[in-house]
């Protein structure tokens, strides 16, 4: 085993060619990155804030009857469609920046863990067509400036932000006694009524996010934390601010009202006629009524149950060493966890020094997205180019799009069947034809997987008698590129 590669690769996200000879102490070297903030991501320029807000102010508008009534199907249909591609046009956009990040990271470790986070905490493009447009600002917002920081701020700041808000539908959620839910009844607005509580945000907060399914926690834990939580929720977004409006004598005109939202900054609010009055138990923990705080309570009670250290730990050993994480590694991390206060910092520079990480036996398969990187890295390119993202949907496995809120898995079972392999084959061979133009040595790959001196990938990779393109083709999609 080298340790250097292990190093690049297994923590990293992918030697690049002659890197491995510049590194001295390969845990030194992952130490020293996690020294000060993570690296700040800036918004592309088609997905700044206001462009968000007007990509998703357009496509909520588009749908209303007032807005749509006067126009003919076939325009509604176009402006349908043209504001879909606005949303979709945003992520995109983040993606490849997102990637770019990836693919020319001084500190691959760092880089990595945001990438580990954001599916931990994962939201999904491709499950409602509204968090596209949140998905990049989730991650530079949410995700990557607390990677080195404690994990209730990160999970506080992924609760309030529109992206899971929206995603787990949160951003809906009426506590059934609550000022709102009572007014609505008062007017006959069933809709509004049966929409009412929703639980799918709580329970993936303690399945999935904290305490794991095996944590301890009850269906009834579930109905009342999402009592807590109703009341968060996204301003500014038009069409929820018309349904939800004041009560009483105070409700203004139809038109005022919409004015009003569409005035309003899109961004996480709390509102306080959508949430449920009175105390609420949560894990036999009493939470007396106190608006936002309740919620902030009790997510910061998750983040340090025992549950929850010994949850993560799980996840991240398995994530760094193994598919089977060795229980003594997983109690190690997750004492630091514990011991810490969820210092994510600390956790992660306990997860250099485990030992089980630096054996022979400690080495995982390559998910699609770290084999796309470690593909591009190995060849020092200066950003993931266009075609990554349709690369990315072939292989199954695109940017903040996993088909369910537990995220995309890391293990061999998930990602090596034989379609998933020969679909990598195939890239490879497309990758390595679009270099010709390169005239690229393929012996440079031998710097960036861990093989013996011995092994035939040296002696094909030399072998003049096969096309350079071929060569480079073979290794990619070879044993040894496939794993980390």
């Amino acid at each position: 085993m080298n340790a250097t590669l292990r190093a690049l690769n297994g923590f990293g996200l992918g030697a690049r060619a002659g890197e491995q000879r510049r590194i001295g102490d390969p845990r030194g070297w992952l130490r020293a990155q996690l020294q000060g903030d993570a690296p700040v991501l800036r918004a592309p320029a088609d997905a700044s804030p206001d462009a968000i807000a007007d990509a998703v102010r357009a496509f909520r508008t588009v749908g209303q009857v007032g807005v749509t009534a006067r126009t003919e199907p076939e325009e509604r249909r176009q402006a349908r469609q043209q504001a879909r591609r606005a949303l979709v046009g945003i992520a995109a956009a983040e993606s490849r920046a997102a990637l770019t990040a990836r693919v020319t990271a001084e500190r691959p470790f760092v880089e990595r863990l945001v990438a580990f986070w954001s599916n931990h905490l994962c939201i999904s493009v491709g499950a409602k067509i509204l968090v596209a447009p949140f998905a990049g600002s989730y991650e530079r917002e949410a995700i990557r400036p607390h990677v080195l920081g404690r994990f209730e701020d990160m999970l506080l700041a992924s609760a309030m932000h529109p992206a899971m808000l929206v995603y787990l539908d949160n951003f809906q959620s009426v506590g059934p006694t609550s000022v709102g839910a009572r007014a609505a009844r008062g007017r006959g607005q069933g809709g509004q009524q049966a929409r009412g509580l929703n639980e799918n945000y709580a329970r993936e907060l303690l399945e999935l996010h904290t305490l794991g399914v095996d944590g301890g926690y009850t269906q009834q834990d579930v109905q009342e934390l999402a009592k807590i939580l109703t009341g968060w929720t996204v301003a500014g977004l038009a069409r929820a601010q018309q349904q939800m409006g004041p009560v009483g004598n105070r409700r203004p005109a139809r038109g005022r009202m919409a004015q009003a939202s569409i005035d309003e900054r899109l961004g996480f609010s709390f509102q306080e006629l959508r949430h449920e009055p009175g105390a609420k138990t949560v894990l036999g923990v009493r939470y007396g009524e106190a608006g936002i705080e309740e919620g902030q309570r009790v997510i910061r009670a998750l983040t340090r149950h025992p549950s929850t250290a010994r949850f993560l730990a799980t996840k991240l050993v398995a994530h760094f060493v193994s598919d089977e994480p060795p229980a003594s590694a997983v109690e190690r991390i997750a004492r630091v966890y514990r011991d810490t206060d969820g210092d994510l910092r600390a956790v992660s520079a306990a997860l250099v020094e485990l030992p089980d990480a630096w054996t022979a036996h400690a080495r995982k398969f390559r998910t699609p997205q770290d084999w796309l990187v470690a593909v591009v890295r190995a060849f020092d390119a200066p950003e993931a180019g266009a075609a990554s993202m349709p690369l990315l949907r072939q292989l199954r496995h695109p940017i903040w799009s996993p088909q369910a809120p537990k995220g995309f898995g890391d293990t061999t079972q998930e990602w090596a069947d034989p379609d998933s392999l020969l679909n990598r084959a195939e890239l490879a061979r497309t990758i390595a034809r679009r270099m010709r133009a390169q005239r690229i040595d393929p012996r440079i790959l031998v710097e960036v997987v861990d093989v013996p001196a011995g092994d035939p990938l040296h002696t094909l990779l030399a072998d003049n008698t096969i096309a350079p393109d071929e060569r480079i083709a073979l290794a990619l999609a070879g044993p040894a590129f496939q794993w980390r």
